[in-house]
């Protein structure tokens, strides 16, 4: 695919990870030659800033994909499923941020820092993983090459630009509204939410001073979508189809960026200092660790960062070769648009 320039659309361009790709496409100087822009009805005809000049946004139909080299899909699932296809039938490649494909056998599911090799296999469809994935593993794979992780247990602690701008909304209108009725307890304002049936957005429960222990729908067994997905892409991104790898997965009242209490016990030994070392030297980690004059990662610091912040690194003593850590990273660029945006930067340095 190595060439000068691309011909790239963005599809879902209007929503909070598709203007996010605009900006990541700027900022890493992609070359693009020409630049569509796709989304619903609703969304077309308004016009989207790039590189110094305006593109409007079209109407998503197959035929958006004739001369596309690189599409980028963050649109959700179903146009993912009815439009990824279409797009490679017309010869783009297609790196999709929905859920659709990951699991699909033949897809490859990368993250660049850890399996760009998989991107060899590429029928010209590749999943962008999920956001909490992305953030997780980044810093986990250089321990898992140094030690063998043999296994994980990890609580997020995650946005709520997570689940879109109706929940960004959510927040804010919830915080506006609590802050206004100061004699009222949030404890009162969650009850009065919860017996109205009536939260300000799609969130499952009041998020404005408070944290839900649900992201997405519950499954069976007790766990919910969001922890199936972080247990399954782990063990395919890692190679290691039976990973033990236990998530729980909580929504916190933060516009922008997850943070992880993360887990780990590794196969060989791995000192604090192996592991400090380790990380780094890896790609995409930035090591924030000084808890004593209170440095470390935050999701306000993580906000509008590329790199995974690490800090409060130390040791697991209910197990052997125990390992704990906390990390933040922004799930809008890393998590999602970054990361889409390096696996297409991965694609220029193949051969055509």
């Amino acid at each position: 695919m190595a060439r000068k320039s691309y011909n790239v659309a963005v599809v879902g361009a209007t929503g909070a990870v598709g203007t996010e790709m605009l900006r990541v496409l700027a900022q890493r100087r992609f070359p693009v030659k020409g630049l569509t822009l796709l989304a619903s009805q609703r969304s077309a005809g308004r016009r989207l800033p790039f590189n110094g000049s305006t593109h409007r946004v079209e109407v998503l139909r197959p035929r958006s994909f004739e001369g596309i080299d690189v599409a980028l899909f963050s649109a959700g699932a179903s146009r993912s499923l009815e439009f990824g296809p279409e797009a490679v039938k017309r010869g783009a490649v297609v790196v999709d941020n929905s859920s659709a494909f990951r699991m699909t056998p033949g897809v490859p599911l990368v993250v660049p820092e850890v399996n760009p090799h998989a991107l060899r296999r590429h029928r010209g469809l590749i999943a962008n993983p999920n956001c909490s994935t992305i953030i997780m593993l980044v810093p986990l794979a250089p321990l898992h090459r140094e030690a063998g992780i043999r296994r994980i247990i990890v609580s997020t602690y995650q946005s709520v630009s997570g689940a879109g701008a109706k929940a960004i909304a959510q927040l804010a209108e919830e915080t506006r509204r609590a802050l206004q009725q100061v004699r009222i307890s949030p404890r009162e304002l969650s009850l009065r939410s919860r017996l109205s049936g009536k939260p300000a957005g799609p969130l499952p429960a009041q998020i404005a001073f408070n944290v839900i222990p649900q992201v997405d729908v519950f499954l069976g067994g007790g766990s919910t979508k969001e922890e199936t997905k972080m247990v399954q892409e782990t063990r395919k991104i890692l190679e290691v189809p039976r990973l033990p790898v236990l998530a729980t997965c909580v929504r916190v009242p933060v516009f922008v960026s997850h943070s992880e209490a993360v887990w780990i016990e590794t196969d060989r030994p791995l000192s604090l200092g192996q592991a400090r070392a380790l990380l780094r030297r890896a790609p995409g980690v930035k090591v924030v660790d000084e808890p004593g004059k209170g440095r470390y990662p935050m999701p306000i610091d993580a906000a509008g960062q590329d790199a995974v912040l690490v800090g409060r690194l130390r040791r697991d003593p209910a197990v052997a070769n125990g390992l704990a850590l906390w990390v933040s990273g922004d799930n809008l660029r890393k998590g999602a648009a970054t990361n889409a945006v390096q696996i297409a930067e991965l694609l220029m340095r193949q051969p055509a």
